[in-house]
C-alpha cells in the first residue's frame, strides 16, 4: 500500500488556508482555483473507479464550500493512488493550485 500522506497533507493545508482566507481573497479567484482542483481530482478518481464512463462534474457549491470540496475530492483521490510517483504528482497539483490561489 502506498503512503498518501504527502498528498493528503497538501490537500488539508490548502483547505485550511482557504478557510482562513478573507472573503475578498476567495472572490478574487482562490475559490475558483480550489473548485477547478476539486473537479480535476474528482475527474481523475472517476477515471480510475469507472473507466470508460463519462466523468460527472463536481457542482459549484459556492466560494465558502471550496475548502470542503477539495478536501472530499482529495481524500477520495488518495484512495486510488497506486504509487509514490502518483502521490508526488498529485501533491504537486495541489501545491500549484494553492500557489495560483494565493493562499
Amino acid at each position: 500500500m502506498v503512503d498518501t500522506t504527502p498528498f493528503t497533507r497538501a490537500v488539508d493545508h490548502f483547505a485550511d488556508r482557504l478557510r482562513a482566507a478573507p472573503q475578498s481573497r476567495l472572490q478574487r479567484g482562490a475559490a475558483a482555483e480550489a473548485l477547478a482542483l476539486a473537479r480535476e481530482l474528482a475527474r481523475r478518481t472517476q477515471q480510475v473507479e469507472e473507466p470508460g464512463t463519462e466523468p460527472r462534474e463536481m457542482p459549484d457549491a459556492g466560494m465558502f464550500a471550496a475548502a470542503d470540496q477539495i478536501t472530499v475530492a482529495g481524500h477520495d483521490f488518495a484512495l486510488v493512488l497506486k504509487s509514490d510517483e502518483e502521490v508526488a504528482e498529485a501533491a504537486r497539483l495541489v501545491e500549484e493550485a494553492r500557489e495560483r490561489a494565493g493562499v
